[in-house]
C-alpha cells in the first residue's frame, strides 16, 4: 500500500485514497478544510484497516486484530463481508465509543514513496470531498506557508510513520520467533431456542500469535518479548480475538434488520 512519485504524478493504490497528490503551495494555495459533524464516509467500506502495534491494545476493545498476507500486515476487523463497515456508516457516522484507527484519522493527508529520491513526500487526497475551495480551514496561509491545521497533520503522519516502522520491527519479531499459525473464525448457527443447529461455519481466516508456540518459549526468550514490549502487545492482540463474536452478532443483527425492511 505504498504510492510513489513519477513525473510529478502518483502511481499506486492506497485504501481510501482516490487520486493522491504531492501536496504544493501553488496547486492547492486555495484548498481548505471542509467541516462534517459525520466525516467518516470514505471510510464506510473499510472492513479491515491497518494498524500500528500501539494501537492493539485499545483497538482490542472494539475489534479483532489481526495479521494479513505474506508480510503479516496487522489490520483491524471492521466487517465480515467484502466493503462493509459494522462501525462506520454511509452517512459518515460513527458508532459512539468505538475507536478510530489512526490510518482513518489520517485522511486526507498521507506520506507517500519517492523512489526516485529516496524519501517520503506530504500528499492528500484531491478526490476527498473533506478538502475543497469552498471549506473552512485552509492548507495554506496567505504567504503561501502551511498553516498550523496542515502542519499538525503532516506531524501526525510522520509520527504514523514511525509508527509503521515500529510495526514492521514487531511483526518481524514474531516472525523471528516462529510465532504466527494460521486461525479461523467460526460461528455455530442455531435455531430459535438457542440449539445448535448444522456444522461450524468459518468466517474468516487470518493469521494470528499461536498461544501453543507462545508457551513454548524459553522463560529467555519470554523475558526478552517482555522488556522491548512485544509481550504486551501480544496478549493483547489475542485479547481481541474475543471480538469476532462481537462482530458475528452484529452482523446477524444488521442482515435482520434488512430482512425485517423487506
Amino acid at each position: 500500500m505504498t504510492t510513489t512519485q513519477s513525473a510529478g504524478e502518483i502511481t499506486g493504490n492506497v485504501l481510501f485514497y482516490n487520486a493522491p497528490e504531492p501536496l504544493n503551495r501553488e496547486q492547492h494555495a486555495k484548498l481548505a478544510l471542509v467541516h462534517k459533524d459525520k466525516p467518516y464516509a470514505f471510510a464506510a467500506a473499510g472492513t479491515a484497516v491497518p494498524l500500528t502495534v500501539s494501537e492493539f491494545a485499545p483497538a482490542a476493545l472494539t475489534f479483532p486484530v489481526i495479521f494479513a498476507g505474506d508480510d503479516r500486515v496487522p489490520l483491524a476487523v471492521m466487517g465480515l463481508n467484502q466493503q462493509e463497515n459494522l462501525f462506520i456508516g454511509a452517512d459518515g457516522s460513527i458508532e459512539a465509543n468505538v475507536y478510530i484507527p489512526a490510518y482513518i484519522r489520517r485522511y486526507p493527508f498521507v506520506l507517500a514513496n519517492d523512489d526516485t529520491q529516496d524519501r517520503l513526500i506530504v500528499c492528500i487526497d484531491r478526490g476527498s470531498d473533506l478538502l475543497s475551495e469552498q471549506g473552512q480551514t485552509p492548507l495554506f496561509d496567505a504567504k503561501g506557508e502551511p498553516t498550523e491545521y496542515t502542519q499538525n497533520c503532516i506531524k501526525f503522519c510522520d509520527d504514523f510513520e514511525v509508527e509503521r516502522r515500529r510495526t514492521d520491527s514487531f511483526v518481524q519479531i514474531l516472525k523471528d520467533n516462529d510465532l504466527f499459525e494460521l486461525k479461523k473464525a467460526t460461528f455455530q448457527p442455531t435455531d430459535e431456542v438457542g440449539a445448535p443447529v448444522g456444522e461450524l461455519v468459518t468466517v474468516a481466516e487470518y493469521f494470528g500469535v499461536s498461544e501453543e508456540k507462545l508457551n513454548g518459549l524459553s522463560a529467555e526468550k519470554l523475558k526478552e518479548l517482555q522488556e522491548n514490549g512485544a509481550l504486551a502487545q501480544i496478549y493483547a492482540h489475542l485479547v481481541s480475538l474475543l471480538g469476532w463474536d462481537r462482530l458475528i452478532n452484529k452482523t446477524m443483527m444488521k442482515q435482520a434488520e434488512a430482512a425485517n425492511l423487506n
